[in-house]
């Protein structure tokens, strides 16, 4: 009798890839994992580190450094690898174009392999690598599914726990759209212990401290970046977040998370990759879920994918 054996590979292994790794290990989600990076070096220093750390986890998995010929039998890609971010610079879009033939080489070669899985892509700017590995990979976009503002929205989530000393998992808000500058709240339809948040914000004024919805949404654009400026890197949170969307592939949880996902038909959008709720399982994106917006809500929603959408002309692939 033969089990089938849940595999994923990560495509470079640099500070988030690595930690990703290292969190889906430590979660042992899965019997399998492959490293690899431009660096080969790299790949195999960390694969050592890791197989020795696994020795004191609850489950024993397999890790190793490999190459694209392990992508054929993977149930999930995730991509990591891109540019390096241009020097004294905080724009995701600039790093647009030589981070493309990256992207064309990574997803040429892996569906070479005979890969039919599912790609996650972690790469800023990553609603338009996304959309790239939509294209080049020529799956279907169920299949493709970027890391999108689900790190943005428990950034947002962590602010809110943190003003009225609650845990953040009882705060229920979602950060759709682009994951950078354009992105905005559902704020008419967020919660904290099922009280509309608009309401728990005007009842605790002191608790507030005169926080608004746009001074709120401002922290959690310039979260990571505080975070970029004192340490080089961003890896932990967006690791975990990954982590969480490959948990709910590989275990058919049908979870909702905001993810950048192929939009067409609702909102009024037509075939953007952007982030909205979607319910992950073992096909991938199974649904995205249309949440009830206000008028506000969805012009500035609509203003996100515009920009989006602006970019795929000009993009050289």
């Amino acid at each position: 009798m033969k089990f089938q054996k849940s595999k994923v590979v990560v495509i470079g292994v640099g500070n988030v890839g690595a930690t990703t790794a290292y969190s889906i290990i430590n979660q042992g989600l899965c019997e399998e994992i492959v490293l690899m990076d431009v660096n080969k070096e790299k790949a195999v220093g960390e694969t050592l580190d890791m197989q020795q750390a696994i020795h004191f986890m609850n489950r024993n998995m397999v890790v190793r450094a490999g190459d694209y010929v392990d992508c054929k039998d993977a149930d999930i890609v995730i991509i990591t690898a891109s540019a390096p971010m241009p020097k004294d610079s905080n724009d995701r879009l600039e790093m647009l174009q030589p981070s493309i033939h990256i992207m064309k080489d990574i997803v040429s070669s892996v569906m070479e392999s005979g890969f039919n899985g599912i790609f996650i892509v972690v790469s800023n700017p990553v609603d338009i690598m996304t959309y790239l590995v939509w294209k080049f990979s020529g799956l279907p976009a169920s299949q493709v599914i970027g890391s999108g503002t689900a790190l943005d929205t428990a950034r947002l989530c962590c602010s809110l726990a943190s003003m009225y000393d609650l845990d953040s998992k009882s705060v229920h808000a979602y950060i759709l759209g682009e994951h950078g500058d354009s992105e905005m709240v559902a704020w008419s339809s967020s919660t904290i212990g099922g009280k509309l948040l608009s309401d728990v914000l005007s009842d605790n004024v002191e608790r507030t401290q005169n926080e608004t919805e746009e001074s709120l949404l401002e922290q959690t654009k310039q979260a990571g970046w505080e975070i970029f400026s004192r340490k080089g890197n961003t890896c932990y949170g967006i690791a975990a977040s990954t982590t969480a969307i490959v948990k709910s592939i590989l275990f058919n949880e049908n979870r909702i998370l905001p993810v950048s996902v192929l939009v067409n038909g609702i909102y009024g959008i037509e075939n953007v990759y952007l982030s909205v709720p979607t319910i992950l399982n073992g096909s991938g994106a199974k649904e995205t879920v249309e949440i009830r917006l206000d008028e506000k809500e969805k012009k500035a929603l609509l203003e996100s994918a515009t920009l989006l959408k602006s970019i795929y002309t000009d993009l050289q692939v």
